[in-house]
């Protein structure tokens, strides 16, 4: 009994020792030898790839940028002052990627895609590479639907269209996160989701307009990617492409996507000085070589889709800071080069009032008349040459000459149309009012109205409209044209007739 026993357990053993296999696991391990400001120098990864992710002893993630003869630059997401000269460093054989999907819709995350709301974790299994390539030249649509900012002179005089790339650009306070701020309000209950990208900006900023977007409903369709200013420079560096590769997933589902980039002006400050750090050779104002095609692989990701493809969007609104007004500094002229019009804006017309301080000289967009509805087309067509002639006129009478009756035309004309195209900052107007108003101004109804008196009697014409003239406006809103111009203006001159009755009495 006890020897079959023993046999039985001596065949268990013998047949576990057969079965027994050994995994061998190679992994590829190298040595920090340098250490500081964002960058490490590590050698020993003799086979690892340029963008590779590689993982440190404590945890934190790095980037591999130079591959040179004796080590590999690698850059750190995240802190660096507990990784130290000496501690190991593994391949992870991926290249970066971050979370994407419907959970990020609402939330606020950092460039690599962790939640820093405090709402606890993104739960999706979805991720996407950081850099992805373009669509090529047949994967694209021409830009033919109209992206409305509720901004009157941006959509009346530089429109926006699905999946075009509009530079918005000007110095400091100038009011530029503000009309992106606007455009994003605007998209409300029309399918478009939004991604804003805070590059170096100060938390506390980032915070107070988290709560703008929340107080106007906006968060609701809202994605808010932050590198603030107090992280090392490869969070900013990186943070417009994890926010790209965000909107990627909604594009190619076939989703309208408006992505702002707030500003790359410290996206490529950031990539400077990582390349100087890196000793990457330094060329015009310190920039390395291929700072032009930092901004470039970015914006061309922004298209138009076929419809073979879904028909989805990406529209993006990039924002760079100039210095004294100068658009033709480096930074800015790359940018210029890459987008499809700029929105430039002006200290002197902010600082005397005039809000948005859009330069209508200066101010283009390449895409024009196909990114607006057929209504705004009509009303908006001679407004860039009756401003521009009013800023020629404007500084001509400055001289004291005496002027003609249509010099005076002109000129009257200029400061109903300047007044017309002021709006109060998070006020976008659908585009039924704006169609209206320009309407107004363009056929002569304002021409009699005192300037004090302008935004009274366009807020009264709205009100009026809404509740004598509904179908007028549906008609606008969906079919996208004036029904009845006749009749519109019709309309127009009786309730300005009421107006100027009222305000004499």
């Amino acid at each position: 009994m006890m020897e079959t026993e023993m046999n039985t357990i001596t065949d268990k053993i013998r047949k576990k020792i057969q079965s027994f296999e050994t995994e061998q696991m190679i992994e590829e391990v190298g040595e920090v030898s340098f250490i500081g400001d964002g960058i490490a120098r590590v050698i020993g990864l003799t086979n690892v790839m340029a963008g590779e992710l590689v993982q440190f002893e404590n945890g934190a993630y790095g980037m591999a940028q130079n591959l040179e003869r004796n080590d590999v630059g690698v850059i750190i997401f995240g802190t660096y002052e507990n990784i130290h000269e000496g501690e190991t460093v593994k391949r992870t054989g991926r290249i970066l990627d971050v979370p994407v999907g419907e959970a990020l819709i609402g939330r606020v995350v950092d460039a690599l895609g962790r939640p820093i709301d405090g709402l606890g974790p993104i739960e999706t299994t979805k991720r996407r590479p950081v850099e992805n390539e373009a669509p090529g030249v047949m994967d694209r649509k021409s830009v033919h639907q109209s992206l409305a900012t509720g901004l009157k002179v941006v959509d009346a005089l530089v429109p926006i269209g699905k999946g075009q790339r509009e530079l918005i650009i000007g110095d400091r306070k100038t009011g530029k996160t503000s009309i992106a701020i606007d455009a994003i309000i605007n998209q409300k209950g029309k399918d478009t989701l939004c991604i804003y990208v805070a590059i170096g900006q100060k938390e506390s900023t980032v915070k107070t307009l988290v709560e703008t977007l929340k107080r106007y409903g906006a968060m609701d369709y809202t994605t808010v990617v932050s590198a603030s200013a107090s992280q090392p420079a490869p969070m900013p560096y990186i943070a417009p492409y994890s926010g790209t590769a965000m909107a990627e997933e909604f594009m190619y589902a076939g989703r309208d996507v408006l992505i702002v980039y707030d500003d790359l002006s410290k996206q490529a400050a950031a990539y400077r000085e990582i390349s100087l750090l890196l000793r990457r050779p330094p060329g015009r104002e310190a920039y390395p070589g291929d700072v032009f095609y930092l901004h470039s692989r970015l914006l061309e990701r922004s298209a138009k889709l076929n419809d073979a493809l879904g028909g989805g969007s990406l529209t993006a609104l990039p924002i760079i800071e100039t210095q004294a007004g100068d658009i033709s500094a480096y930074i800015p002229t790359n940018v210029i080069s890459i987008t499809d019009g700029q929105i430039f804006l002006e200290s002197d017309l902010f600082n005397s009032g005039v809000r948005p301080g859009l330069s209508a000289g200066l101010s283009v967009s390449r895409v024009g008349g196909s990114a607006q509805i057929k209504a705004m087309k009509k009303v908006s067509g001679t407004l860039r040459i009756d401003l521009a002639s009013y800023r020629e006129l404007e500084a001509f009478t400055q001289f004291g000459s005496d002027l003609d009756m249509a010099t005076q035309k002109k000129l009257n004309r200029g400061k109903r149309t300047v007044e017309v195209l002021k709006q109060g900052i998070h006020q976008p107007l659908p585009i039924e009012h704006q169609v209206s108003i320009l309407f107004a101004l363009t056929h002569g109804v304002l021409d009699s109205i005192p300037i004090e008196k302008i935004k009274d009697f366009e807020k009264g014409l709205y009100q009026h409209l809404e509740y004598e003239h509904s179908d007028i406006l549906t008609a606008i809103r969906e079919q996208e044209v004036i029904p009845d111009e006749e009749e519109f203006y019709t309309i127009l001159d009786k309730y300005k007739t009421i107006f100027m009755y009222e305000g004499s009495k």
